[in-house]
């Protein structure tokens, strides 16, 4: 069985939520809610990154590993890297990135992108994406498209229309459906390649985008995308998701 590691990033600023991590749901700090997930998912160490001592000290509260890492980091990806520097991983321990502000992740999702990452020797990355419905999520910019190719590796991820078809009378007819998948953020890495990824210029492609994981694809990297078991809630980005989520997690206690 190959090392496996959790890492929970856990940024302080948010420019529509700020402090988001340290939110109280059901009288818990939300950063406290998905450590308690992801020792449920028992995968094996966990460590939670945050650019901020704030957190360092609510996460010492609850007896949580936790890593302060810089406050320079482009990315969660970047912020895993210094972890995995700092902890010296070894380069084939397989590094599951829960974002700390989805305390509702299926346990289900997480060993689903760790099993793939093994099974996908050629992989430094697995992800997850599920079939869009609606053509409003197909439009919208917020909802990350990827298109995979036909052994499910990513071709391409955008904000944009992708597919696009061309010569359809709708903008998502029965053709689209089925390529057009919607990204979700949960990823397992190799330590090796986030060693390598913190040392990758950021490309241009990453930058009209706002997309980290094109600078992989960007530099040859092989990106396996699996069709999630269980579509995870959405994550907190307002205090109205953040009042949604509290109501979930009092309905499941």
């Amino acid at each position: 069985m190959i090392d496996t590691k959790i890492v929970i990033p856990a940024r302080y600023a948010s420019s529509r939520l700020p402090a988001k991590p340290l939110k109280l749901l059901a009288g818990k700090a939300m950063i406290q809610h998905t450590y308690e997930r992801a020792l449920a998912a028992d995968l094996g160490e966990i460590v939670i990154a945050t650019d901020d001592q704030r957190i360092v000290d609510v996460c010492q509260r609850f007896n949580a590993p936790v890593c302060l890492t810089a406050q320079t980091h482009q990315s969660g990806s970047d912020r895993l890297a210094e972890v995995v520097q700092k902890f010296g991983w070894n380069d084939e321990t397989i590094v599951v990135n829960l974002q700390g502000d989805e305390p509702l992740t299926p346990l289900s999702c997480l060993h689903q992108v760790a099993n793939n990452l093994q099974q996908y020797s050629d992989a430094a990355i697995a992800t997850l994406a599920t079939e869009i419905q609606q053509t409003s999520d197909y439009k919208n910019p917020n909802i990350v498209k990827v298109v995979r190719d036909y052994q499910g590796y990513a071709l391409y991820f955008s904000r944009a229309m992708i597919p696009f078809q061309r010569d359809a009378e709708s903008e998502q007819s029965q053709a689209v459906q089925g390529f057009a998948l919607r990204h979700i953020g949960i990823y397992a890495y190799r330590a090796a390649f986030l060693k390598q990824f913190s040392r990758l210029p950021i490309c241009p492609i990453e930058q009209l985008e706002k997309l980290e994981q094109l600078r992989a694809l960007w530099n040859g990297q092989r990106i396996h995308v699996d069709i999630a078991n269980d579509v995870p809630a959405h994550g907190v980005d307002t205090l109205e998701d953040l009042q949604a989520i509290e109501k979930l997690l009092r309905h499941n206690d």
